[in-house]
């Protein structure tokens, strides 16, 4: 079916400001938004920009706003996102993050508050054995936090970042500080609480729960950062 590519563009050696380009391509509903792309950049237009690397949903580089929510674009389906002959899909950068071209974002923020957390094992106590032991049930309580492939789709989507606090850490940054608080190998907690415990960390989070519902690997972001929460309450008192 023929379907019609919107994508938002911006050259900053070249524009002032952004503006959208239209595409008409032929596309079968079970091609990937990822293919389309390539499509475009292969045979109509080579200037257009965006990142792409294994094309299998684990790299998390093609991340982008999709109709107005973020996704993966080699996760993202046509038929998901253009039901009929002649849909649009409009394509956008992911938000709040500086456009360097295109669909490419500048991620030093998010890079930068990731880093904040200490995303590393902490434990400085020698090893009794060949290696730290780890019972199913405790590797079990940080199953969903290790998924995250820092796409930035959680980052962009929230409201918070958005409107409220741009200074927020960020939903992805408190799953990376989980992972490991809760990793019962870890003892890296005092560490990380100074940042996690304050305006900008896990108290700026408002349950909006948009992390989420954007999040490719269909991590419970919200849920995740509500028992962090839980647990700075249950260490302070």
């Amino acid at each position: 079916m023929k379907i019609t590519i919107e994508i938002k563009r911006f050259n900053p050696e070249k524009e002032k400001k952004s503006y959208y380009q239209k595409y008409k391509v032929d596309a079968d509903p079970n091609d990937r938004l990822l293919d389309i792309l390539m499509v475009i950049k292969r045979r109509i237009d080579p200037s257009l920009s965006f990142r792409k690397s294994c094309g299998h949903g684990v790299c998390g580089s093609d991340a982008m706003v999709i109709n107005g929510k973020e996704g993966l674009a080699c996760k993202t389906l046509v038929k998901k996102v253009a039901d009929k002959e002649g849909a649009y899909i409009r394509i956008e950068p992911l938000r709040t993050l500086p456009v360097q071209r295109d669909l490419m974002v500048d991620q030093k923020k998010f890079f930068k508050n990731y880093r904040k957390v200490k995303p590393f094992f902490i434990n400085e106590k020698e090893v009794s054995e060949k290696e730290r032991m780890q019972s199913p049930q405790e590797r079990k309580k940080i199953d969903q936090a290790t998924k995250c492939i820092l796409c930035v789709s959680c980052y962009s989507a929230c409201p918070v970042i958005q409107k409220e606090n741009p200074m927020y850490i960020g939903p992805a940054s408190i799953v990376q500080a989980a992972r490991f608080i809760d990793d019962s190998r870890d003892n890296g907690f005092d560490q990380r609480l100074p940042e996690l415990d304050s305006p900008d960390g896990v108290w700026s989070c408002k349950n909006y729960f948009f992390c989420t519902q954007v999040c490719p690997r269909d991590i419970q972001v919200t849920k995740i950062i509500n028992m962090t929460k839980k647990k700075i309450k249950d260490f302070n008192n």
